[in-house]
């Protein structure tokens, strides 16, 4: 599961205002612009976001992967048809070219994930996002960020159990309906486990928040996201 690592990598330097400026403005120009052309720009600005922030190819590839196979199998889905010619290539290569920028912009977002500590995301969208609006939108976000991990940890341990006591051996839907209801369990559990800790810590919607300032390199960042952002139109 992909989650923060401290570093003193250039992503990490970098005002998450700046970094969540960039993802925005690059999942519109990816999903604005379709051509191979725009699809190898864009490939090698994932390539230098992932750099920046010193994220594995293949440990960000392994954490999404049930998301690849969703988009691996979508091309397939959509080249199938009900009679002849029975496959349509065109419309298989175009659902395969969305499937690869939706991945662009997951690698992208990868890179977020790892270089911003979760309290300067929600200082970000609170300080950007003005009054309960930004506050709720900030405490969501925090949350997932720490709630996710656990759920998915959770899961693990339900198939690992499992698995230890031959549960591979019973049918898929049997297996799948006991995983999603022993999560669906646990999340509940957890929820209740959630609301009873913020309100032992006082939890406060508006709390004090990190610092945040734009630096000298924060600028250029900028500069690259108002052009992603602009490009989507053209």
């Amino acid at each position: 599961m992909l989650t923060y690592e401290p570093d003193e990598s250039l992503a990490h330097r970098l005002d998450p205002r700046a970094k969540l400026a960039v993802q925005i403005g690059f999942a519109a120009t990816a999903l604005a612009h379709t051509t191979p052309r725009a699809l190898i720009a864009f490939s090698v600005l994932t390539a230098v976001a992932m750099a920046t922030a010193r994220l594995s190819l293949r440990r960000t590839l392994v954490s999404y992967r049930l998301a690849l196979v969703v988009l691996a199998l979508a091309p397939l889905l959509a080249g199938v048809t009900v009679g002849p010619p029975w496959f349509d290539r065109l419309a298989a290569v175009a659902s395969g070219l969305a499937s690869y920028r939706v991945l662009l912009i997951l690698l992208v977002s990868a890179a977020y994930v790892r270089s911003t500590p979760v309290r300067h995301s929600r200082a970000a969208i609170q300080r950007t996002i003005p009054g309960k609006p930004g506050q709720l939108l900030g405490v969501g976000v925090a949350l997932v960020f720490r709630f996710l991990p656990v759920l998915r940890g959770d899961l693990r341990t339900i198939r690992e159990a499992m698995a230890a006591r031959l549960g591979t051996e019973r049918s898929v839907v049997d297996r799948a309906s006991t995983v999603g209801m022993l999560g669906v369990t646990r999340a509940f559990d957890r929820a209740d486990r959630l609301s009873l800790a913020l309100r032992a810590r006082c939890f406060a919607w508006n709390p004090t928040l990190p610092a945040l300032a734009f630096s000298r390199v924060d600028y250029p960042v900028l500069g690259l996201a108002v052009v992603l952002a602009v490009s989507a139109f053209y």
